[in-house]
């Protein structure tokens, strides 16, 4: 199996020696490390024999990219316009409140990361919330102590499996 700079090696292998694919090398390195850290950055600039301050450049610019570590649970606030009328901005002051932090910030465990968006295209759910790939429309500021109980009672059950299935001989998997 190879190490995470194995396989972005692999990656710029790939697309290296095509032309303008430094997005795709990014996308694919912060597939592997979860975040594009500036030490990846730096990796990246070496490889591709490009300067840093355009492979940091890319990576700033574009909201898709991440140079800290994210949460398990991404929460997206929809801030646009539709969702701002319909009073998404409450709804993000109680989820900061719900989880003490502000915008693009991280719980201690590591579990949420809270972002304000701009049009998930999605206004007439107005206004929406998305946790990773699930969305949620129509949000009340009354809901967000509900939605995030749910992740935190999934991440106790997968916890309790984990454990369960290391304690259990049976329910482990195979030895290789």
């Amino acid at each position: 199996m190879l190490d995470k700079y194995g396989r972005l090696d692999k990656v710029i292998k790939v697309y290296s020696r095509q032309p303008g694919q430094l997005i795709r090398i990014l996308q694919q390195a912060q597939e592997i490390f979860g975040y594009i850290s500036p030490e990846v950055q730096a990796y990246l600039a070496a490889r591709l024999n490009l300067p840093l301050a355009e492979i940091a450049g890319v990576v700033s610019f574009y909201s898709l990219f991440n140079s800290e570590p994210k949460g398990k649970y991404t929460i997206s606030i929809c801030l646009g316009t539709a969702c701002y009328v319909k009073g998404s901005q409450e709804i993000f002051r109680a989820f900061k409140n719900e989880l003490h932090l502000d915008d693009d910030d991280t719980t201690v465990d590591g579990l949420f990361t809270l972002r304000s968006t701009r049009c998930m295209g999605a206004c007439g759910l107005a206004p929406v919330v998305a946790v990773n790939d699930d969305i949620y429309g129509q949000v009340k500021a009354v809901d967000v102590a509900a939605i995030i109980s749910r992740y935190r009672k999934k991440e106790l059950a997968d916890d309790y499996e984990r454990q369960r299935t290391y304690q259990d001989p049976a329910a482990a998997p195979p030895p290789h």
